[in-house]
């Protein structure tokens, strides 16, 4: 194998796929990055064996060839460089991969490439194509309420479903649901649902960035595996074996109270009243209150105390209120992260009753909803 290519190029790439080099295994060789030739292009590929990232850049190749080396150290080493133009050149012997920039030189011992673990290809499944920013904006949304402990494996992933015309991410860790409906761009030939893990999902929208070109997506559940498809990138993962939870029945029907409230302030009060929750078991209480003699029909009372460093207390107005007077508490972390993902406007909040799920969505969409279970507290 030999090639040139350009350093930032190369260290773009290597940034791309260093992803899925697995940080501890039984398996050394995946803790390395596959180098090869393609179609006059430079293919870099790694895996953890849970998922698999492969990129490609353009290169001048003059002899064909691959090899797997330590994906640390090349990356660093190329990231070190200054020159524009580097070359790359396996030894006689195919052991060591020789690279020169400028007047930098180094050597790389190697592994052979047929010990590297095969890839995994995805293309006799279901596919859709998606708008790459849609799908992003949904992941962001969802996969953050994924669980991160393995306790139950099913909820460590997002529940992606595909229906016709339409598609829903799902994800639960048993104290909050966040659920994102979307359209697609061209109608499913098969209704598809699978278990993605969230891991991929979010290595997955770091990939995507700005990107505009819609990324094909490759379902075969008999395999248990899928694949997101763009211009120059490929990433390939595991799907997670299980039965999602009936979320709907989640979901509450009915509500005693209604507010509506401008995003940033119950967004900025939350935050604040979270400065104090931290000693306090992380704890934000809300008490919606009608104020039918004032400007606006309501308010909410934000507040949170600590018995060894004191309380606070906001006030946010209602713009919006329908039923009665409510208190409800939510852990802290989980009330700014709904707030957060909603990122816009007003923001919708229904309660019935102190012990019972709170609901947040926006006031002019449907397409997104969290729900969060409450804090049990003395009022």
């Amino acid at each position: 194998m030999k090639l040139s290519c350009l350093q930032e190029n190369l260290s773009r790439g290597l940034a791309t796929v260093s992803r899925a080099v697995a940080a501890r295994s039984t398996l050394p060789i995946t803790q390395n990055v596959l180098i090869s030739t393609d179609q006059s292009m430079l293919k870099l590929s790694a895996t953890n064996l849970e998922i698999a990232i492969t990129t490609w850049i353009g290169a001048m190749i003059e002899d064909e060839g691959s090899i797997t080396v330590p994906a640390r150290l090349l990356t660093e080493f190329v990231n070190s460089l200054q020159g524009d133009r580097i070359d790359l050149e396996l030894s006689e012997n195919g052991s060591s991969l020789l690279l020169t920039c400028g007047r930098a030189e180094a050597r790389v011992n190697g592994t052979d490439s047929s010990e590297f673990p095969p890839l995994p290809t995805v293309d006799d499944g279901t596919s859709i194509s998606l708008d790459p920013q849609v799908l992003k904006t949904a992941i962001s949304r969802v996969a953050f309420a994924a669980a991160t402990e393995e306790s139950r494996p099913v909820l460590t992933g997002v529940e992606c479903k595909f229906l016709g015309s339409a598609f829903s991410l799902a994800a639960a860790d048993g104290f909050r649901l966040a659920v994102q409906h979307g359209v697609l761009d061209a109608p499913i030939e098969s209704d598809t649902t699978v278990i993605v893990p969230a891991r991929t999902l979010n290595e997955l929208a770091r990939l995507i960035g700005d990107q505009t070109d819609p990324i094909q997506i490759v379902m075969t559940e008999s395999k248990g595996q899928i694949m997101f498809r763009s211009q120059g990138l490929e990433v390939v993962s595991q799907l997670l074996q299980g039965t999602f939870p009936n979320y709907e029945q989640l979901i509450p029907q009915t509500y005693q109270t209604r507010a509506i409230f401008d995003l940033p302030d119950l967004l900025r009060a939350t935050r604040t009243a979270g400065i104090f929750a931290r000693d306090g078991s992380n704890i934000v209480r809300l008490q919606v209150t009608p104020d039918p003699g004032e400007e606006f029909p309501g308010k909410v009372i934000v507040s949170a105390s600590s018995d060894e460093i004191g309380n606070n207390q906001d006030e946010v107005d209602a713009e919006v209120l329908e039923g009665e007077e409510s208190k409800i508490a939510f852990n802290s972390r989980y009330l700014q992260d709904a707030l957060s993902v909603l990122d816009r406007g007003k923001v919708v909040m229904e309660t019935t009753t102190p012990s019972a799920p709170g609901v947040f969505k926006h006031i002019d969409s449907d397409d997104y909803i969290h729900v969060v279970m409450p804090m049990f507290v003395q009022w």
